[in-house]
């Protein structure tokens, strides 16, 4: 029987074959609007039949289930399913690879090249979130990997050969102890099922929990930018073409927190709660050294790279606090920071296409010179500061209002450590709209400069529009979280 998921699959995979087959770039931008589209308008329909399932009183915890076998003597099947994080964070990336695409519009040279590696990594991510068996999440997971070093290697800027050697060499680290994690939960689990769902039955042995939980959390955790293993993130997003950065930042470090909590700590509760005070310490670190790093930067990538590492620590905090809410948030989180970091990123390559320079000293006064960007550039800002009516508000007080909850008093200072990112953020935010957008044009080519085209617009507009819809109707997807959220909890506390 066919599965609708399926088609998250299929789809990239005729967007690469059409891009194969096209002669020019006009052929080129076709097959991308068109998949892209498609995949956004999947997506979006997934929401709604979600929303409507769950209110006609559908409880399963998984809708579109599915199961081919693959493999039988390894119990590899092609398992597929989704829950109210997987609607979510589908919907996100399509967002994200939709505005991509208008993002890299004018990108040259070896533009069918690039986008075809650009539908590689976004056929893997789909793959990893619409997966349910441990074996074919890990091979999506590599193939969304693999087309980074591509990408950054030729068509990035600056040091792209060593960037990408960095990030393909620390990645594919952790990638060495995700697989060595998931042999251990196999093996656990009495070697009888892949599945996620079947081995969330079974008490692995807490022996063995202890021993693997940690590889796994860290094998993930190194995408999610945890420290002190993020050194990776800022030297890579600052070498990365446009589009590249918004799908890494936006969603590809997502697949850390997700892998985070859907393998490591729902499959084994006992390793979480054995381990979770070691890795709280080193997540308080990500979020306030990430944070005061980017206060020091004076280049605009590199802020937004530190800011990342500062907020994806902040995923991973909430989700070891292992309350309802911060588990809530802290997906909240991953959307929230996913649109603002993408949208970050699509501004500061406009912005670099323009005036050729990331450095905030050598810029001033561009408010004057190109205003539609500044002013979008400013929203981000806000939006990334936590100003009310966007959603890194409505995220962070989820966080932080969730991670409180918890009694320990361990947990609570912890807290109040990570709650003065707030601070942080502020200052350089402010200080670096403050030092580039406003005052004098110093530099006279720059008053020849050109505001954002009609496809730059496009990408821009649409991911505003979702950061302020996030903000706004914060409940639709709150509502649709706390379904995918109270399985994995429940397994936590009990």
């Amino acid at each position: 029987m066919f599965n609708i998921l399926m088609l998250f699959v299929l789809i990239p995979l005729l967007m690469m074959a059409g891009l194969w087959a096209s002669r020019n770039i006009r052929q080129v931008r076709g097959v991308m609007v068109t998949g892209a589209s498609l995949l956004l308008a999947l997506s979006i329909w997934l929401l709604c039949d979600y929303i409507g399932l769950r209110r006609s009183g559908e409880t399963a915890q998984m809708l579109h289930t599915s199961s081919i076998s693959w493999y039988e003597p390894l119990h590899i099947c092609l398992s597929l399913g989704v829950d109210g994080i997987s609607v979510a964070m589908l919907l996100l990336s399509s967002v994200i690879v939709f505005t991509g695409v208008f993002a890299s519009w004018r990108l040259q040279p070896m533009t069918k090249e690039y986008f075809l590696w650009y539908t590689l990594l976004s056929l893997g991510v789909y793959g990893f979130f619409i997966s349910t068996d441990l074996f074919t999440m890990f091979m999506f997971y590599e193939v969304a990997l693999i087309p980074m070093y591509l990408l950054i290697g030729v068509w990035g800027s600056g040091r792209k050969e060593y960037s990408a050697m960095k990030l393909t060499l620390m990645l594919m680290g952790g990638s060495a102890l995700i697989l060595i994690g998931i042999l251990g939960v196999y093996y656990g689990a009495g070697a009888v099922s892949m599945n996620i769902l079947e081995i969330a039955q079974v008490d692995i042995p807490v022996q063995m929990q202890n021993t693997f939980f940690p590889l796994l959390f860290l094998g993930f955790g190194i995408l999610g930018a945890l420290f002190p293993f993020h050194t990776w993130s800022p030297d890579g997003h600052a070498s990365a073409p446009t589009a590249v950065s918004m799908l890494h930042a936006g969603v590809l470090m997502k697949l850390g927190g997700y892998g985070c909590f859907r393998i490591a700590m729902y499959l084994m509760p006992e390793g979480a709660q054995m381990w979770d005070e070691v890795f709280l310490v080193l997540t308080t670190v990500s979020v306030v050294y990430g944070a005061f790093s980017a206060v020091v930067q004076t280049d605009l990538k590199y802020i937004n790279a530190y800011s990342s590492v500062s907020h994806c620590g902040l995923v991973l905090f909430a989700l070891l606090m292992m309350t309802r809410t911060s588990c809530t948030g802290a997906v909240l989180q991953m959307l929230s920071h996913g649109l603002m970091t993408a949208l970050f990123f699509a501004l500061i390559g406009m912005i670099y296409g323009r005036t050729h320079t990331r450095d905030i000293r050598q810029m001033s006064g561009l408010m004057k010179v190109m205003p539609c960007l500044a002013v979008c550039y400013v929203i981000a800002g806000l939006a990334n500061l936590g100003l009310p009516g966007f959603s890194g508000f409505v995220a962070e007080m989820t966080v932080f209002t969730g991670s409180f909850e918890n009694p320990d008093l361990f947990r609570r200072i912890c807290t109040v450590i990570a709650t003065c990112s707030i601070v942080i953020t502020a200052v350089y935010i402010l200080r670096t709209v403050g030092r580039f957008l406003y005052g004098e044009v110093k530099n006279p080519e720059f008053l020849k400069l050109k505001d954002a085209t009609w496809d730059e617009r496009t990408a821009v507009f649409i991911l505003i529009a979702c950061v302020f819809g996030l903000g706004v109707v914060p409940f639709i997807f709150s509502d649709l979280i706390a379904t995918g959220v109270e399985p994995v909890v429940s397994q936590l506390i009990k």
